[in-house]
């Protein structure tokens, strides 16, 4: 089956995309202001090679930080105009501050305006390019889901929420036809005698088969789809499509065949990463704790006033292999707050004081945990440590949810820089899907990736 190949972007294109142009047209912008303007501060030339590289440097890790090579803000103009005057500010001042690094400050000063502007207005306006003409339906990839009735629900919502250019354009039955055969109003249904005729009326970019067990599959489907595959058409697997696309394991789906999903990172039993990750522990945890020590009396007096009793607690938790320890935190409930027994926190707990919500929320509340750390119960980056009452009731219910425990939990991870504070059931086997990718992917670059993410999670004020 020939057709014409529409153009698509897969999602690490797309982040690829919007970091090389966004620091091409600043550099386009600087030379514009040079040849249009009397402006000398960085000019375009081979002598200020190294000025580029540090400001091209700065644009991608406060763009990282404040989230504008996020692909769902980054659709919206708004949200984006928002994230790129936080970065260009953010990116302009630690530019002016870093002499040795960069140009010294220009004589004008209405240069550095100049130079604020342009960068701003470069970005942006390849921003508002991107959302007009890329971040359209002409470069969405239109995919076919084939599979069972039952997971359709469970398996587009997470797709959409991750990728807003992956489009599932409607779903095949795999399973025969039964008596009263279940119906999905979510998603337009197709017939699967149609299959082929479907995939060239709706450009169909990639088929998406999601099926508990291929034995399901009818053979009239089977048959259709390993012509397709002869021709060279893009099959794909859900979890795998799944895993890709939203940083996340779906254990879910996962049956015997676990050990296929769990080819964990060679990093857990690396010595070199394993050193490097410990020293980074040590010494991060003694700058948190200077800085805790330098603001403890703004604590003491906040604790005092709208907090009043005591300033830390102390929670066994399950760490790793199974080994409880006990995690100390600055106090942000009230006195007393689990008097009938272990509970879920909940969002606009009222356990939670005003006091408490600040230090929840600023993230202030985790520097005790430095202490942990040192004392080699957590490290910086790991998943979330749970208490044993959890633990236990979660490992009835979620499959695999102690594997998380094979790695030391941290003050920070995968699963709390993209997710909300777990409150569920529900929002457990979330978390412990990211947890799974983190301990399957584990790397130098992930733990950057997170460290950076957390600092947007402090900056927006979005702890709990």
């Amino acid at each position: 089956m020939s057709r014409k190949k529409d153009i698509h972007f897969e999602i690490s294109e797309r982040k690829v995309l919007l970091r090389i142009i966004d620091i091409c047209v600043v550099i386009l912008g600087l030379y514009l202001l040079e040849i249009c303007m009397d402006f000398d501060y960085i000019t375009v030339a081979k002598d200020n090679l190294g000025y580029l590289i540090v400001l091209a440097i700065y644009i991608t890790v406060f763009g990282t930080i404040f989230e504008i090579y996020d692909l769902q803000k980054s659709s919206k103009l708004d949200v984006t105009f928002r994230n790129i005057v936080l970065t260009v500010s953010t990116t302009v001042l630690f530019y002016l501050l870093t002499p040795v690094l960069t140009p010294f400050l220009p004589i004008q000063r209405l240069e550095i305006v100049y130079f604020y502007l342009c960068i701003i207005t470069m970005i942006f306006l390849w921003r508002w390019a991107y959302i007009t003409f890329i971040s359209t339906p002409r470069f969405y990839k239109k995919v076919l889901l084939v599979g069972e009735i039952s997971n359709i629900e469970n398996i587009i919502k997470p797709l959409n929420q991750s990728d807003p250019n992956y489009k599932i354009v409607g779903f095949i039955n795999s399973e025969a036809e039964a008596e009263s055969p279940i119906k999905f109003k979510g998603l337009k249904e197709f017939e699967s005698k149609n299959l082929l005729q479907v995939i060239r009326d709706e450009k169909i970019s990639e088929i998406l088969v999601a099926s508990y067990n291929s034995e399901t599959i009818t053979a009239e489907i089977y048959h259709d789809l390993i012509s397709l595959l002869d021709q060279g058409f893009i099959i794909r697997e859900y979890t795998q499509v799944f895993e890709e696309i939203t940083y996340r394991v779906p254990i879910q789906f996962v049956g015997k065949d676990f050990y296929k999903y769990f080819p964990f990172s060679r990093s857990n039993q690396n010595t070199l990463y394993l050193f490097f990750h410990r020293t980074f522990d040590i010494l991060f945890s003694v700058i948190g704790l200077c800085f805790g020590a330098v603001i403890l009396p703004f604590i003491i007096l906040g604790n005092f006033i709208a907090n009043k009793g005591p300033l830390f607690y102390f929670q066994e938790r399950v760490g790793r292999n199974g080994n409880l320890f006990q995690i100390v935190k600055l106090r942000s409930m009230i006195v007393n707050a689990e008097t009938g027994g272990a509970k879920w926190a909940q969002k606009n707990d009222s356990r939670i004081t005003k006091f408490g919500m600040f230090l929840r929320r600023s993230r202030i509340d985790e520097i005790p945990q430095f202490i942990n750390v040192l004392r080699g119960d957590m490290s910086i980056i790991g998943p979330r440590p749970e208490r044993p009452f959890f633990v236990n009731e979660l490992s009835r219910i979620i499959p695999f949810y102690e594997t998380r425990h094979i790695v030391k939990p941290g003050l920070t991870g995968w699963a709390q820089v993209n997710t909300r504070y777990g409150s569920s059931v529900d929002d457990s086997l979330t978390k412990l899907q990211y947890d799974l990718y983190y301990i399957k992917h584990r790397s130098v670059f992930l733990d950057i990736n997170i460290v950076v993410k957390t600092l947007s999670t402090i900056l927006y004020y979005r702890g709990q």
